[in-house]
C-alpha cells in the first residue's frame, strides 16, 4: 500500500513531530508498504494518508479528504493541538471531523476530546531504540534538560531551581536543545554566565544527546504542554529517572501515581524535587522502579503493531 505521511517540519528540522514521522515511515515499511513523508501534500497517488498536526497540516488533510472521500485519512494530534489549537481554531476542529481515525500518542489525549471524536482515536506511544545506560559523572550529580528552546517547553525552569538548592547539592544542570529565536538564545547564555552550575550545550547531533542523556543521574522536562515526550520515552529507554512538570501529556506518559511531579512553573518545588532524588536513595529507587514499570511503553514492537493494528481497522 501506497502511505503519505505529512508533518509541518521539514526534512532537516529535528522538532519532534519530524521524528515521529520519520519513525513511523520505518516502522510502516518494515511492514511492507511504500512510505513518503512530505512537508504538504503534492498531490501524488496514495492510497492512506497520515497527517501529523490537526491544524498546521490541515490544508494538506482537507484536499486529499476532498479528493479522495473513500480513501483513510489519520490524523496524530500533537501537543499544541491537544492542549490549545483543538479548543479554538476552526481548521483543527475541521480536520478532527475529517479524520477516519485520530493517534494520540498518551492515554491522557483521549480526556481532551468529545465522546464522538475519542471513539475513532487510538493511542500510539512513541518508541525509541534500545539505550544503553552509561556511567555517570563522578564529578556531580548530573541532570539533563533535552529539548529545543521555546515558550511551550518553559525550558530555563530547571535553571531558575538551581539557586534553590541546599549549599551541599552537587547538582549539574546540562540543557540540550537548540533555540527557537535569537531571544531564546540570548536567555540561555545569560543563564549561563550568571549560574556555573547550568551549561547550554545548544543542539546535538541525536547520538550524541542520547549519550549525554544516558550518562545522566535524571532528567527534568518543564513543559506547558506535551502530546507525549519523545525525550519521556528515551528517558524511559535508557533507565534514567524524569522530574516532569504536571502536566497531563507527562502523566499519560509516566502515569498518575508516579512520584516526581511539580506543579507547572513552580522551580521551588521542583528544587525540592531535585535536591530529594540526589539526597534521599530510597526515593530515587522509587523513581527509578516506576520509570522501568513504563519502559514497556516505548518498545518499538509495540508501536509498530498499535501502527499494524490501526491500519488493518481500516483496510
Amino acid at each position: 500500500m501506497r502511505i503519505l505521511i505529512v508533518t509541518p517540519a521539514g526534512a532537516r528540522s529535528r522538532y519532534g513531530n519530524r521524528n515521529t514521522a520519520a519513525r513511523w515511515a520505518t516502522l510502516l515499511r518494515g511492514l511492507g508498504h511504500r512510505v513518503a513523508v512530505q512537508v504538504t501534500w503534492n498531490g501524488e497517488a496514495a492510497d492512506l494518508m497520515i497527517a501529523l498536526h490537526a491544524r498546521r497540516s490541515h490544508d494538506s488533510i482537507r484536499r486529499f479528504a476532498e479528493l479522495h472521500p473513500d480513501r483513510p485519512l489519520i490524523v496524530a494530534l500533537t501537543g499544541t493541538d491537544l492542549y490549545r489549537d483543538i479548543r479554538f481554531d476552526p481548521d483543527a476542529e475541521k480536520s478532527m471531523r475529517l479524520a477516519t481515525r485520530m493517534i494520540v500518542l498518551q492515554d491522557m489525549g483521549l480526556n481532551e476530546l468529545s465522546p464522538a471524536l475519542r471513539k475513532k482515536t487510538r493511542v500510539i506511544y512513541q518508541s525509541t531504540r534500545p539505550i544503553s545506560p552509561r556511567p555517570p559523572l563522578k564529578s556531580c550529580f548530573e541532570v539533563t534538560v533535552s529539548g529545543h528552546l521555546r515558550e511551550e517547553k518553559d525550558p530555563f525552569r530547571a535553571a531558575a531551581a538551581l539557586a534553590y538548592l541546599p549549599a551541599a547539592s552537587r547538582i549539574r544542570l546540562t540543557h540540550l536543545g537548540g533555540a527557537m529565536s535569537s531571544g531564546m538564545a540570548a536567555a540561555a547564555r545569560k543563564w549561563a554566565d550568571r549560574e556555573p552550575r547550568y551549561r547550554w550545550l545548544g543542539e546535538l547531533a541525536h547520538w550524541k544527546a542520547l549519550r549525554m542523556l544516558a550518562r545522566s543521574r535524571l532528567m527534568v522536562i518543564s513543559s506547558c504542554m506535551e502530546g507525549g515526550a519523545n525525550v519521556v520515552s528515551e528517558a524511559l529507554a535508557a533507565g534514567v529517572p524524569v522530574i516532569a512538570s504536571r502536566i497531563p501529556g507527562n502523566i499519560g506518559m509516566l502515569g498518575k501515581d508516579y512520584a516526581g511531579y511539580y506543579p507547572l512553573a513552580d522551580e521551588k518545588t521542583l528544587a525540592r524535587l531535585l535536591w530529594r532524588a540526589e539526597s534521599d536513595p530510597a526515593f530515587y529507587l522509587r523513581l527509578k522502579q516506576q520509570c522501568a514499570a513504563r519502559k514497556h511503553l516505548v518498545n518499538p514492537r509495540r508501536e509498530r503493531l498499535g501502527l499494524k493494528n490501526l491500519l488493518a481497522e481500516l483496510l
